[in-house]
């Protein structure tokens, strides 16, 4: 349950005692269904709580191999260097909603269809508001920062560059590597094959901290809502268990090995796709999503209307430990738009 309820104190008017208890139900219930449900926020961020101001994520170097020594010699001492740090820190987010005294008076025997209605929409704001913020922040990373939600939300990675960059740091030496490239999509399904082979490697060969290649496996392919031939096209590259084009039945290498996920409020301006690896996500606290307060709710009466009202507040914080997990993609030729795959 991530609903906080809070009844005030102090009503007397029998209308508010028949209400309190269905809407709080309705409200928990919504809570618990929408849960389960999951969503943008549950499939590519990793979801923890907090009990703090913010949450700092630390970057460093790892320990190298081991070395062989002979006999009776000390081994080699090695060290771990923080190399970078990430702050994330959390917003509150508040939102109210009304039942007339009216309306509370005609739900002496329940409670009213429009009452009903209202708590349910409230709670799925609520959850709603999670996840269009996680789409907001991956569709609009190719910015150091965007304004949205009422905030100005931080879409850097612990380099001080948007996520999507050509000239992202790693290690103490300052190395630089890409997470944002270019190249001509093609018309035909085998083009698209052949490009999502050059993205999965690219994926593979980012380097950690130490300048090692890091090796993780891309997993998921995230598009834009608005770019129906490119969904209907990587579908079937990635849903065909030969490969497309050809009358040879060669294997389709990339059948079975995606998940693909439409962010319906990403809406491009041309061809464009995100690749991530889920487990480079979670290991290196890639997209982070943080629960500082849960949904807290409280009521009182309105003393000059009569009316009830209800308050919903709490606090998360989103952002992004690591640029190291995803990359994106556009369809194109001008190095504007980032490093040529």
């Amino acid at each position: 349950m991530s609903i906080i309820y809070s009844k005030s104190s102090g009503l007397n008017n029998g209308a508010i005692g028949k209400l309190e208890t269905p809407i709080k139900m309705v409200i928990e219930h919504e809570s618990d269904l929408l849960t389960k449900q999951g969503g943008v926020r549950d499939w590519l961020f990793n979801v923890e709580k907090s009990s703090r101001f913010g949450e700092t994520i630390l970057g460093g170097n790892e320990f190298d191999v081991f070395s062989a020594v002979l006999e009776g010699d000390r081994a080699e001492n090695d060290s771990v260097q923080e190399t970078y740090k990430k702050f994330i820190e959390h917003i509150q987010f508040m939102k109210e909603f009304s039942i007339t005294a009216q309306m509370m008076e005609d739900a002496n025997y329940g409670v009213a269809s429009d009452a009903k209605r209202r708590a349910e929409n409230f709670t799925r704001a609520y959850y709603k508001t999670q996840h269009k913020i996680c789409e907001f922040v991956l569709a609009n990373a190719c910015n150091a920062s965007a304004v949205g939600f009422g905030t100005k939300l931080d879409l850097t990675g612990p380099d001080g560059l948007p996520l999507f960059s050509t000239d992202h740091t790693y290690g103490v030496n300052g190395g630089i590597q890409s997470n944002k490239f270019y190249a001509e999509f093609g018309d035909t399904t085998t083009d698209l094959e052949q490009l999502l082979g050059k993205v999965t490697s690219k994926i593979r060969n980012m380097k950690d901290e130490n300048g090692e290649v890091l090796g993780y496996t891309a997993d998921t392919i995230i598009l834009p809502g608005n770019r129906p031939v490119l969904e209907i096209m990587m579908k079937k590259v990635c849903g065909s268990d030969g490969a497309l084009g050809n009358g040879y039945n060669d294997i389709n290498l990339h059948y079975g090995n995606w998940n693909i996920i439409i962010l319906p409020t990403w809406q491009a301006d041309s061809d464009v796709f995100m690749v991530m690896s889920s487990e480079a996500n979670k290991n290196l606290c890639g997209n982070m999503f943080y629960n500082r307060i849960p949904l807290t709710v409280t009521h009182w009466v309105d003393n000059h209307t009569g009316n009830y009202i209800w308050n919903g507040r709490c606090r998360f914080g989103v952002g992004f430990g690591t640029y190291k997990h995803i990359l994106l993609v556009q369809d194109g030729t001008s190095s504007d738009l980032g490093t040529a795959l």
